[in-house]
């Protein structure tokens, strides 16, 4: 039985200040029981690309999809664990370029607009009609955009450390703002940069990534990716630095990250919250940690100011990443939650 039922607390009050608090850490929630695909898929999409696809769970239940954060990070398998394998058709994909997907890091024919529509592609090749999303950190990004191109698709949205992808979010992380927090992690990510170069850290990062030099692209990948992942808990936590530290995973995301931000995400100017009138009537929670130094609290508190419908959850002992405990136990509310909100509507 993978339901809630003898693991689930009484749900933890609200305060003036704080959504959650570990004081109330043992009647926080944990992930569900590991859990494998019941099936996998290979999908081609535009250019070279072909994209990773899994699913696990009930075949017949509600379906949720993941969206990984980066862009370029990938899936963990313990995505799946966030929900009860008895109610969701859990659906996992791995970006272009990211995870399983192949090519490894490529660039090409990889814009926010190729991913709204891979994922659009994603619901006509599985037959779903409509569908939950769930994406963290870019992946909020990406969720956003896509529910306003097709907020007719989308029951709901759960949504983890908000990135709205505006130049005052990619400076604060990765040329001056978190710097400042951390500023004996910073001296490692300036290491592989001249000094001459480091007015402007990302074009200098997308000289190295993109470059013939195997090498120089990894050195630059790793520095660019574990400064990443020693920011992104409020405690230091080895496993996620390691994690972020591969070889394979580094070049992924430190490539196709800086490639966006050379890009400004591919996005118009302050568009996500200027096309926000199409998340009306969509019910959603945004989870966010008050001490997230990868994507600080004024991102979630500006989109809740402009979607009435979502609740936000401000979790006091929690930095960025989706593993920290009360972000685990946020999440996992915020799936019945939302889930709720959306049988009521349809009832």
């Amino acid at each position: 039985m993978y339901g809630l039922q003898g693991r689930r607390a009484d749900f933890v009050p609200y305060s003036s200040d704080d959504t959650f608090c570990n004081a109330m850490a043992p009647d926080m929630l944990n992930l569900y029981p590991d859990i494998q695909p019941n099936a996998r898929h290979r999908l081609k999409v535009g250019g070279v690309h072909e994209l990773y696809l899994e699913e696990s769970g009930n075949p017949a239940g509600t379906p949720v999809l993941v969206v990984h954060g980066g862009p370029g990070g990938g899936c963990e398998d313990y995505y799946r664990r966030f929900f009860d394998a008895e109610r969701y058709r859990i659906i996992l994909l791995d970006q272009r370029g990211s995870g399983r997907s192949t090519p490894l890091a490529e660039l090409d024919n990889n814009t926010t607009a190729d991913l709204v529509a891979d994922m659009e592609q994603v619901r006509q090749f599985l037959g779903i009609d409509k569908w939950l999303l769930f994406g963290g950190s870019w992946g909020s990004t990406l969720s956003l955009v896509y529910t306003e191109a097709y907020p007719e698709r989308v029951l709901g949205l759960v949504l983890r450390g908000i990135f709205l992808c505006r130049p005052e979010d990619i400076r604060w992380f990765y040329q001056e703002g978190a710097s400042r927090v951390f500023p004996d992690y910073w001296e490692d990510y300036l290491a592989p940069i001249p000094v001459d170069e480091r007015s402007d850290m990302v074009s200098a990062y997308y000289r190295r990534l993109t470059s013939s030099n195997e090498l120089e692209q990894i050195q630059a990948a790793k520095a660019w990716s574990v400064w990443e992942g020693r920011c992104a808990t409020l405690h230091p936590n080895p496993a996620v630095v390691d994690r972020f530290g591969h070889p394979h995973v580094a070049i992924a995301l430190a490539r196709i990250e800086c490639h966006y931000f050379m890009n400004h995400a591919f996005l118009e100017p302050g568009q996500i919250l200027k096309d926000a009138a199409a998340l009306q009537g969509i019910p959603g929670v945004i989870v966010h940690g008050r001490y997230d130094m990868v994507c600080p609290l004024d991102n979630a508190f500006a989109l809740s100011k402009v979607w009435p419908e979502a609740d936000l959850r401000i979790i006091r002992d929690a930095g960025h990443s989706a593993s920290e405990p009360a972000i685990v136990d946020a999440l996992i509310r915020a799936v019945d939650d939302v889930m709720a909100k959306v049988d009521k509507s349809a009832g």
